[in-house]
């Protein structure tokens, strides 16, 4: 069983996710499509977002991210172990050891008690996801602001900031994100096996727990792409649309949602394809403002095709947790 999803976050003025400076201009990273360009925030960023909610969530975690250093830098508990970790299980990981390297490693593993044989240098990601795309091209806008000049006496300075006022130039976009996700429900201990004892129940059963704690941080994602002290934007979702199948792929646009002139969400290329039969209607989930904003005859043939209609978008990821490891 496979989960698709696509998030689209509601609209907002964008100015946190930043490329290369160009003096004191922050430039905001961008994909061309067509004959335009729209902002992105790549799935790293996404990534990283989600593994601090999973840790906000009390969910243990080995990566934590060192806020106060120099560049940007993290730092690990241990050698990944996705049976104790969370981030490990749901993100993987990649331990760039040299053959003549893995050796001493294997021996530090057992010595901390733990087996070697099962330990892998390389593990790939269970939760998949892809960049966020803006639905809006960028035009040009532009925010500045001024930093004051410091005044501060020389003797009493306790720090190295520039001493005149500076000029800061701001690349900005008013619009909301879209982009998907994609997990594998078997691989998050949705199968019972016939031989299972004690101690593999017990693992499979948090790993579920987990699963479950992961939907929910999806649903309440925050602080994805850095400027935190400036910008707040929220990366929650204001529509949802998830597919739960046996399919191995989602077969459909993950990048389909569109925001019409009057506001509305829309997703044509799945409404449609449900209503003339193209899609199994059980097998999916819309919610959030793509549900609010359903006029009342396509609300009703959805619903006469079994789609799970739900207008709260973490309402409707916990619906999908539950359907996902039901039976």
């Amino acid at each position: 069983m496979n989960l698709f999803g696509t998030i689209l976050t509601y609209t907002a003025p964008s100015a946190n996710y930043r490329g290369e400076g160009a003096e004191n201009r922050a430039v905001i990273q961008k994909i061309t499509t067509g004959r335009h360009e729209y902002a992105i925030i790549s799935p790293e960023a996404i990534r990283n977002a989600v593994r601090e909610t999973l840790a906000t969530l009390d969910l243990p975690c080995n990566r934590k991210r060192l806020d106060d250093e120099v560049q940007l830098a993290v730092e690990f508990a241990e050698y990944p172990d996705a049976d104790e970790y969370a981030d490990d299980f749901f993100m993987g990981w990649l331990v760039a050891a040299k053959e003549k390297e893995r050796e001493p490693i294997l021996k530090e593993l057992k010595a901390k008690k733990r087996d070697p044989a099962k330990f892998t240098f390389k593990r790939d990601s269970i939760l998949r996801m892809n960049m966020a795309v803006a639905l809006e091209p960028y035009r040009h806008d532009s925010v500045f602001t001024q930093s004051p000049q410091d005044k501060t006496p020389k003797e009493r300075k306790a720090h190295v900031n520039v001493e005149n006022s500076q000029l800061l130039h701001r690349e900005t976009a008013l619009t909301a994100y879209q982009y998907p996700f994609a997990l594998n429900i078997e691989d998050c201990g949705r199968t019972v096996p016939k031989d299972e004892d004690a101690t593999a129940k017990a693992l499979r059963e948090k790993k579920v727990a987990w699963t479950r704690a992961l939907l929910k941080a999806i649903g309440e994602l925050n602080d994805v792409a850095g400027n935190h002290a400036r910008s707040y934007f929220e990366f929650a979702p204001a529509s949802v649309a998830l597919r739960l199948t046996k399919q191995l792929v989602a077969g459909y646009s993950t990048y389909g949602f569109h925001i019409e002139e009057d506001g509305r969400h829309t997703l044509p290329e799945v409404v449609d394809g449900i209503r003339k039969c193209d899609y199994e209607g059980t097998e999916f989930y819309l919610g959030g403002k793509l549900v609010k904003d359903m006029d009342e005859t396509t609300y009703d043939a959805l619903k006469a095709a079994n789609v799970h209609l739900i207008r709260s978008p973490q309402a409707l990821l916990k619906q999908v947790a539950d359907d996902a490891f039901a039976g």
